[in-house]
């Protein structure tokens, strides 16, 4: 017996509606390729972990979706976002009225003040001349590029950009840094690991500029997803009504008193 091959595609169509369509849609999320612990960073088996990684799970739980981390290089997460390779951007992205220039951002779901790191001397000075002549470091196309490029910069400082916040604590650890600056919380916790305990201290927190710095972390979504955006905000409040933001936190000692969640 033949069968009707157009016959067959009507009658798995026909299916599919009265079953009311697959039960849930698939999110790639994007993230920094480039290891930020506690945020986000892949463990010996390649898995992705860390306090982002849990808020992410938590918001997709919510969200009832199934959603897929994606590895993405920094400089080109935006581009990748607004090109439909990824759905969403949860990579510790800060929400500034440049990016929001290209992309919409959900409401913050945790901020960080912003702080130096530096060689174990004892001197906390991080006023802009203090650092004249030093060498700085900072993650490019970040929010903390710009920062160095307008304050450090012009008094004398040298900044030297990297691909990674990773490879930036490492060149201050080999002493070709005098500087690194990043979010408070995760410069903290480079200072808790064996090399950074041994290498490096807590300068101090930067002057705020709300302008650069901006309003905290929020979740990238493309401009015409605002549907979703209303979702995503939509379950972030709920993940903060039901305490999850408390709960993950407890989990990294390394966040607490440098973060701030809803």
């Amino acid at each position: 017996m033949k069968f009707n091959r157009r016959f067959v595609f009507a009658a798995a169509a026909v299916a599919l509606m009265a079953s009311g369509g697959p039960a849930m849609a698939d999110l790639k999320i994007g993230v920094d390729a480039g290891p930020y612990p506690p945020f986000a960073s892949p463990d010996p088996s390649g898995k992705w972990v860390g306090w982002e990684i849990e808020f992410m799970d938590a918001l997709c739980a919510e969200l009832k979706e199934k959603c897929e981390v994606t590895p993405t290089a920094w400089e080109g997460i935006i581009p990748a976002l607004n090109g439909k390779q990824i759905d969403m951007i949860v990579a510790s992205m800060t929400i500034t009225n440049e990016r929001k220039k290209s992309i919409n951002f959900s409401n913050f779901y945790y901020d960080t003040p912003t702080a130096l790191i530096g060689n174990k001397d004892g001197d906390k000075d991080i006023t802009p001349a203090h650092l004249s002549g030093k060498t700085v470091g900072v993650q490019a196309s970040t929010v903390h590029q710009k920062y160095v490029d307008k304050y450090f910069a012009p008094a004398g400082a040298t900044i030297k950009t990297y691909q990674t916040q990773d490879e930036a604590n490492q060149d201050l650890a080999a002493g070709r840094l005098d500087y690194a600056q990043a979010d408070a919380a995760a410069l903290d916790a480079f200072l808790k690991t064996d090399q950074g305990s041994s290498c490096c201290e807590m300068k101090g927190m930067v002057p705020e500029d709300a302008e650069i710095l901006g309003g905290g972390v929020g979740v990238g979504l493309r401009q015409e997803d605002t549907a979703l955006l209303e979702r995503v905000n939509a379950a972030i409040a709920a993940v903060a009504a039901a305490g999850t933001f408390k709960g993950i936190t407890g989990k990294y000692p390394d966040l607490n008193g440098v973060i701030i969640t809803p």
